[in-house]
């Protein structure tokens, strides 16, 4: 009889999914005619998560944002079947090759027609609108239930890298040409242009940077994640309980890192690592972009001068000659 209580290991391939009245959540210092009353429970979602979907709050800040990315998503999708004359086997066939254009350099910041880059800015509008409502959405959110502001930062950063490519230095270069195309083709052929044209951006120290701290967020979550869950069957999953009174899934996890790398985060330390890691990512790289044409003509260039890449009079240490006897014989 025992054996049916027995506490028994779960993992994201055989977790049990205990369901029970559905959580309505805080109610303290919260519009509760902004929140939605229904909840229903999803097996899928909780096979990653919570299972429970709902109640929903989105508040003025949501339905501005929610409207406002819609009609940018309805703007781009119309302007793609405008594209394929409303061909709809030309549109799944070209979907990733489909593309909405900012205007050419010649109108510089002015109003184009919408045919030669208008429609873009309009849509852009919306997008500005949608994630900025969301901003604001995420920070009165966090006031009504008492949290910190780092999950607004956080979004602020990535906002940051967006309004530089899109808003930032388009207009610092005078022309709404430079800023990036709404299409994912055409999104990854502006990225590599954008290094070509100025001189190989692996040469930007913040873009490098940014690298560093992007391959470092994915680190620092994999090793996170995989502490926790290789303790869970200890109770490494209360984490706050963990600070506070440490159990054996705390004391493993950090002799686990202290053996291997000598040191350890704590269990609070280790998300202020990985938040910072995260944030800077967009931070470094949205500083890199803004001073590429701004400041810096010729990332390459630049490199060699301040004795960041290879000089131009640099030669392999062996010629193509000295390598022969090394080769195989025919």
């Amino acid at each position: 009889m025992a054996k049916l209580f027995e506490t028994e290991y779960q993992n994201i391939f055989t977790q049990v999914q205990v369901q029970g009245p559905p959580e309505m959540g805080m109610v303290e210092d919260a519009n509760l005619g902004d929140r939605s009353t229904g909840t229903k429970f999803s097996a899928l979602a909780g096979w990653f998560g919570n299972a429970q979907l709902g109640p929903f709050y989105l508040g003025p800040w949501g339905v501005l944002s929610l409207m406002s990315g819609s009609i940018w998503f309805f703007m781009v999708g119309a302007w793609y079947w405008y594209q394929v004359d409303f061909n709809p086997a030309v549109f799944m066939r070209d979907l990733f090759w489909l593309s909405l254009e900012p205007p050419s350099p010649e109108y510089g910041l002015s109003f184009p027609p919408l045919a030669e880059g208008g429609y873009y800015l309009i849509a852009s509008f919306f997008l500005l609108v949608g994630v900025m409502s969301w901003l604001g959405r995420s920070w009165v959110l966090a006031n009504q239930l008492g949290m910190g502001k780092h999950v607004c930062y956080a979004f602020a950063s990535a906002i940051w890298l967006f309004l530089v490519l899109g808003l930032f230095r388009p207009i610092l270069m005078g022309s709404w040409s430079e800023a990036v195309p709404y299409g994912v083709f055409t999104h990854l052929d502006w990225t590599n242009n954008f290094s070509l044209t100025y001189g190989n951006l692996f040469y930007n120290p913040f873009h490098a940077l940014s690298i560093v701290f992007l391959y470092g967020s994915a680190l620092l979550f994999a090793m996170h994640g995989a502490t926790i869950l290789a303790v869970t069957r200890f109770g490494g999953d209360r984490e706050l309980e963990q600070i506070v009174d440490r159990g054996t899934a705390s004391e493993r996890a950090g002799l686990f890192w202290r053996w291997t790398m000598g040191f350890n985060a704590t269990m609070e330390g280790i998300h202020r690592w990985a938040w910072w890691f995260a944030v800077l990512t967009t931070l470094t790289g949205g500083i890199g972009i803004l001073i590429t044409g701004t400041v810096v003509d010729d990332w390459f260039t630049w490199a060699q001068q301040h004795g960041y890449g290879a000089a131009a009079n640099y030669a392999p240490a062996f010629t193509p000659e000295e390598f022969l006897p090394y080769l195989p014989a025919e």
